[in-house]
């Protein structure tokens, strides 16, 4: 394999320190096996908490707050990569940020993960697997808002034909008057739903946003290690605020009687919430692992494909219907996807040329041994 073919191990060349040896000497197929096993786990992982979500409550279930913790309660889960890493990552080039301002930054992204947590609980409770994924694709376009006020990128034509078509796209499923709500549901639940998944979108991508500003300007690194340990404990932290409003509630007294009147039985009630637990932090592993290996943006750009996917397992697993709206509402979150992703391919070339470059003008300067 030629050179070029390895460009991608050091995409994030200048934004990551300490990245591993081993990392380093990987040749390409290898790379390229590490990112299709990380992409699956994202995919797998999302596709698979949101219909185990949906399970859950068409078999019985009802309680918002134990949907909320389930989504970050198997965080310990993330130790075993973290406790996996060679000592020179783990122990890589300590911050400059004192425990304070990272306590705080933990704090804060927790609290508005256990807050984005709820408004998607909220959204999968009164909509369908397919129509609530199809609204969550708009977290690229509210990322590309975001990062264009917070992390300074620029507006293309492509960003904003993406974020029209991603907007379009979320309001004719809003505007369908043949939705699919689940049986009970009624049309002020199913608004009710499609406003929670909406904000939740929004928010998650702020949160995204927030988190490259933390890792860019506050914290200024952003290896392996790093990226895992804010992903455990601002999950702890999320996990403690569910906890907390689980009680506060009164949910948990109700509890009891939802496992005895599960439709599927006690076994799989127990099973649903330990398996809707780690399959998201299945895909937290699969997002956390594509930061590393390629960027911030990348892992986004896939969970949102993830998002596609998702639909069409809802069909086969729930027979949800997909309506003309539906399916066109899909080809246009799909057109927005790739306009999206065609904008970032041709930011991604021109760093490389620009790469390539200074490194031929280097040669050039080098005087002959």
């Amino acid at each position: 394999m030629s050179d070029n073919n390895q460009e991608p191990i050091l995409a994030k060349e200048g934004s990551v320190v300490g990245i591993p040896s081993p990392l380093l000497k990987l040749k390409s197929w290898q790379w390229w096996v590490l990112v299709s096993i990380n992409i699956f786990f994202l995919i797998g992982g999302q596709a698979a908490s949101v219909l185990l979500g949906r399970f859950y409550y068409d078999e019985g279930g009802n309680s918002k707050w134990m949907a909320t913790l389930v989504q970050t309660a198997a965080f310990p889960i993330l130790y075993i990569p973290l406790l996996l890493l060679p000592p020179s990552s783990a122990n890589a080039e300590p911050s400059s940020c004192s425990l304070k301002t990272i306590v705080l930054i933990y704090l804060l992204l927790g609290v508005i993960i256990a807050g984005d947590n709820m408004l998607y609980s909220v959204g999968l409770l009164y909509l369908s697997a397919s129509t609530y994924s199809l609204i969550c694709a708009t977290q690229l376009a509210f990322n590309a808002v975001f990062s264009y006020f917070i992390n300074a990128q620029k507006f293309t034509a492509l960003i904003l034909n993406s974020v029209v078509l991603l907007s379009f796209s979320a309001a004719l499923i809003a505007l369908n008057d043949d939705a699919d709500a689940p049986s009970g549901v009624s049309s002020s639940n199913y608004i009710v739903g499609f406003v929670c998944t909406l904000a939740a979108s929004a928010l998650y991508s702020l949160l995204l946003s927030l988190m490259q500003f933390s890792f860019e300007k506050i914290l200024k690194r952003e290896t392996f290690s790093v990226v895992l340990e804010m992903q455990i404990y601002t999950c702890l932290v999320a996990t403690c605020v569910a906890v907390i409003g689980l009680f506060a509630s009164g949910e948990w007294r109700k509890l009891h009687g939802e496992m005895v009147g599960y439709h599927k039985g006690q076994a799989s009630y127990v099973l649903t919430l330990a398996g809707t637990a780690v399959t998201w932090q299945v895909c937290s592993v699969g997002v956390v692992g594509l930061i590393f290996l390629v960027s911030s943006l990348f892992s986004n750009v896939i969970s949102t494909l993830s998002l596609a996917v998702t639909p069409l397992a809802a069909l086969a697993v729930f027979r949800d219907k997909m309506s003309g709206v539906k399916i066109m509402s899909m080809l246009i979150a799909l057109w927005g996807f790739a306009s999206y992703v065609y904008q970032n391919y041709l930011d991604d070339l021109k760093v490389r040329r620009a790469r390539q470059q200074a490194q031929a003008g280097r040669e050039r300067s080098d005087p002959p041994c």
